[in-house]
């Protein structure tokens, strides 16, 4: 049986980031999957845009639907804009506030962070999205009381990115609902007592971790939500080895960040070790 000294659970981003971090201190590693292939979430049950920028061929079998998509993430308004675009009958059930943002704008925020505070950044941020987007809370979108940048520093909640779903928001070619009180059969109930019939509902109300349920021993480490206990940067790492790498819910810069500090932190531990 081959012996390694670290072993990755997993061959998504996150595995998959780590491995060649390890590689560049000659550390073995063993990576496992239990799907046939790596990134199979992305490769398997990812919509076409995310892989491809290009929208999804099933949306087509959708014109003249009534859809609802659940959840105004990135996922969720791409996904709506997408079905809208391809003729469906488009509704969107917006539970929170969020920011919106362009990606020139989130640039601008991502290189002003290096030089200035978080909190001047956010409102620059926020004074040029209302600028290009005016006041979407008459459609239905309000802004989190946290500015955008700290939002995703503290929370890892990014903001959304529009893709053109504002603009379709705003001509009412996509509609806005309010949260969902029951879903029966076809039949949405919302808060407000409205009843709507839908052909399909999507939900793009992203994932719950299930590290906590097959981990044993892991308490130190993960809560009853298979997320760190530990804030922000402490959240890798855990007792007896065990290492954490992408579940800090900060995009993909985050699981770049933890495979590399937690590639450095394993050759610290074997340089002592062997010293």
């Amino acid at each position: 049986m081959e012996s390694v000294p670290v072993l990755i659970v997993g061959a998504g981003p996150a595995g998959l980031a780590t491995a060649p971090c390890l590689g560049q201190f000659s550390i073995p590693y063993a990576i496992v999957e239990r799907e046939s292939c790596s990134a199979s979430l992305w490769r398997n049950r990812a919509y076409d845009r995310l892989k491809l920028h290009l929208a999804k061929e099933f949306c087509k079998s959708y014109s003249g639907k009534n859809v609802l998509v659940v959840g105004s993430g990135n996922s969720g308004m791409e996904i709506a804009y997408d079905l809208a675009t391809h003729g469906a009958n488009t509704s969107i059930v917006i539970r929170s506030p969020i920011h919106v943002m362009t990606k020139k704008l989130i640039r601008l925020g991502m290189t002003l962070a290096h030089h200035l505070p978080l909190n001047l950044v956010d409102k620059l941020l926020v004074m040029a999205a209302y600028l290009i987007f005016g006041d979407l809370s008459r459609h239905g979108i309000t802004r989190p009381k946290m500015g955008p940048m700290t939002l995703k520093s503290e929370t890892g909640r990014s903001a959304v990115i529009d893709v053109g779903t504002v603009g379709l928001i705003k001509k009412g070619i996509i509609k806005v609902q309010g949260s969902i009180s029951k879903i029966k059969g076809n039949i949405v109930k919302f808060q407000c007592c409205k009843r709507i019939s839908f052909d399909a509902i999507v939900f793009a109300t992203g994932y719950k971790s299930t590290a906590n349920i097959w981990l044993k021993n892991g308490e130190s480490m993960l809560n009853g939500n298979g997320l760190p206990i530990q804030k922000y940067p402490n959240h890798r790492k855990g007792e007896n080895g065990l290492y954490c790498a992408g579940l800090a819910r900060r995009g993909l810069a985050g699981i770049a960040a933890d495979a590399k500090n937690i590639a450095n932190d394993i050759k610290s531990v074997i340089d002592s070790m062997s010293s």
